[in-house]
């Protein structure tokens, strides 16, 4: 049994993982793939030649570099049930916020709070993806990540025009009490999300991504309660508008890399 080291520069979260993980799986002899997104290394446990699997690699287009190949004894199989409870609690907890904002959003008239909704959304679309991954077929990962790539799309692009929309017709200021104590009780469930995650002390790759996200998620939060005040501050929408905009475009680079998984 061989472990060969790739160096993957644009390797970053989890989309890229799963977009390894789907590109490698129907190649034959690889035994198990350990990531280090924080390093941006993955290590491939296989039989036979790399070149196949460096090949495969290349051709995501994500800076993939061969470091070495040194000979182990076997593969170990990680004990992986903790972490997928783990992984279905995030999920479950942000599918759960995206609900929340995105009604309270659109009862305050606040495009801050819409967009925390999808990046919520986009959050558990690819813990969802990760999950339905494993032991599903080329054809069908490759079809649900194109739904879902499609989805998250749309809804950006949605609310991009809503954006627009507000800052040419000059709407009133959305409900500025509304938007900072929704993004506080998100910024808790995701602050107790991050100390679920470091609690479990994985080194799994999938736990260290959803913890990377999971603190981005927290900033975010924190901007909108910013936005909030600000919106209070300035007896104006535009602060609002300005943090929905940036993170909708969060929302559609997730989208875009989704869709790399269906190609």
């Amino acid at each position: 049994m061989n472990k060969s080291t790739f160096s993957i520069s644009q390797m970053d979260c989890p989309s890229e993982e799963t977009m390894i993980r789907m590109k490698l799986q129907n190649l034959e002899g690889i035994a198990g793939l350990s990531f280090d997104l924080e390093k941006r290394v993955l290590d491939v446990s296989h039989e036979g030649d790399v070149k196949e699997i460096s090949a495969a690699l290349e051709e995501l287009n994500l800076g993939s570099k061969f470091v070495q190949t040194t000979e182990i004894e076997k593969f170990e199989k990680s004990e992986d049930g903790v972490q997928k409870k783990l992984l279905w609690t995030v999920l479950i907890i942000n599918f759960s916020f995206f609900l929340i904002e995105m009604i309270f959003g659109w009862l305050a008239g606040s495009m801050g709070l819409v967009a925390d909704s999808l990046d919520m959304l986009a959050d558990s679309l690819v813990y969802a993806l990760s999950l339905i991954a494993v032991g599903s077929n080329i054809t069908r990962q490759k079809q649900v990540a194109g739904i879902a790539g499609v989805f998250q799309l749309l809804l950006a692009a949605g609310g991009f025009y809503e954006v627009v929309r507000r800052f040419l017709n000059v709407e009133e200021r959305p409900d500025y009490q509304w938007m900072i104590i929704i993004s506080i009780l998100a910024l808790i469930a995701n602050a107790w999300c991050l100390y679920l995650l470091q609690k479990s002390k994985s080194q799994q790759a999938h736990m260290k991504a959803s913890m990377i996200f999971t603190s981005n998620d927290i900033l975010i939060n924190a901007g909108v309660i910013i936005a909030g005040l600000m919106v209070l501050w300035l007896d104006s929408s535009l602060p609002d508008l300005i943090i929905g905009a940036f993170v909708f475009v969060l929302v559609s680079l997730g989208a875009w890399r989704i869709l790399k998984l269906a190609k």
